[in-house]
């Protein structure tokens, strides 16, 4: 959570009992080793995770910067896993990356750290100097992070007093987040690109901003990691995560293990990625450049 550890750079998890990449952060060592969302982790270091939980994968994964690890990986369409080596190293994240492409603001997030809206606020600056006539956010690949951090990114984006997501406790304990009042980019034309890869916060943002603008999802289905968890520190510096609720959308849709259907369905073949071909974002360019118009 704050954006610096040793290992391979990537967000695991578990979906139907199997250990799952979530999502490969930008620039590390398993996004180099050819690492994406969805892959299946069969095998750690030649052993099975079969009933392994999340922790434990973790902290077989994790290690010293120049040590490796072996994964043995099965993707949707092969036919038989592979087994990868990827050298472990520094993983330094940033909070996003944002470009200007034809006069329109390309920007993709990366995780929801603890510095990211200080972060943010910057991107907006930029944003709002250079007056673009629409707005690409990616969050294709962001495993989420602080929920605070979501409604304060989706504030830029959103009017005042909007709702972005709703905890649920269950009991009919409910708790409503909503826009704190920056909305600087609220008008501006904007579409987000989400994939299986796009987790938790990016998830409530991805809702919210359909939810209370019409904003249209156009990617794949996203992770559908909806539960809320507190960051509690203990004695001597460590903490713990602690899951209290599950999230729901301000239209009341249900996050968790469903997660969001994209409002244009566009999947990346691996062909594509090899020759560095994007069809989502062209199709997101595409719909900025209409709205526009």
């Amino acid at each position: 959570m704050s954006g610096k550890f040793e290992g391979v750079g990537m967000e695991i998890g578990i979906k139907d009992e199997t250990i799952v990449v979530v999502a490969p952060i930008e620039v590390t060592p398993a996004q180099k080793a050819g690492i994406l969302s969805g892959d299946k982790i069969l095998a750690i270091d030649e052993k099975t995770t079969r009933g392994l939980a999340v922790d434990k994968a973790v902290k077989m994964i994790r290690g010293p910067k120049g040590t490796v690890v072996k994964l043995l990986i099965l993707r949707e369409n092969w036919e038989e896993p592979k087994e990868i080596t990827i050298k472990r190293d520094l993983i330094e994240i940033p909070s996003y990356k944002l470009e200007f492409k034809e006069n329109i603001a390309y920007l993709r997030l990366y995780q929801f750290f603890s510095k990211t809206s200080t972060d943010f606020a910057n991107a907006v600056n930029e944003i709002v100097s250079q007056n673009p006539k629409g707005i690409i956010l990616d969050l294709r690949d962001n495993p989420g992070g602080y929920l605070d951090v979501a409604r304060d990114i989706a504030s830029w984006f959103i009017e005042k007093n909007e709702v972005v997501v709703i905890e649920d406790f269950g009991n009919n304990e409910q708790k409503i987040h909503k826009t704190n009042g920056r909305s600087f980019l609220k008008d501006y034309p904007l579409v987000v690109l989400v994939n299986k890869g796009s987790a938790s916060a990016a998830e409530i943002l991805a809702g919210a901003l359909r939810d209370d603008r019409g904003v249209k999802l156009i990617g794949e289905k996203t992770f559908g990691k909806g539960s809320v968890q507190e960051l509690q520190t203990l004695i001597g510096g460590s903490s713990i995560k602690i899951t209290i609720a599950k999230w729901l959308t301000p239209k009341g849709n249900l996050i968790d293990g469903i997660g969001l259907e994209p409002d244009i369905e566009i999947k990346i073949t691996e062909k594509e990625i090899e020759q560095k071909q994007d069809p989502q974002f062209d199709k997101a360019m595409e719909i900025i450049n209409s709205l526009a118009d």
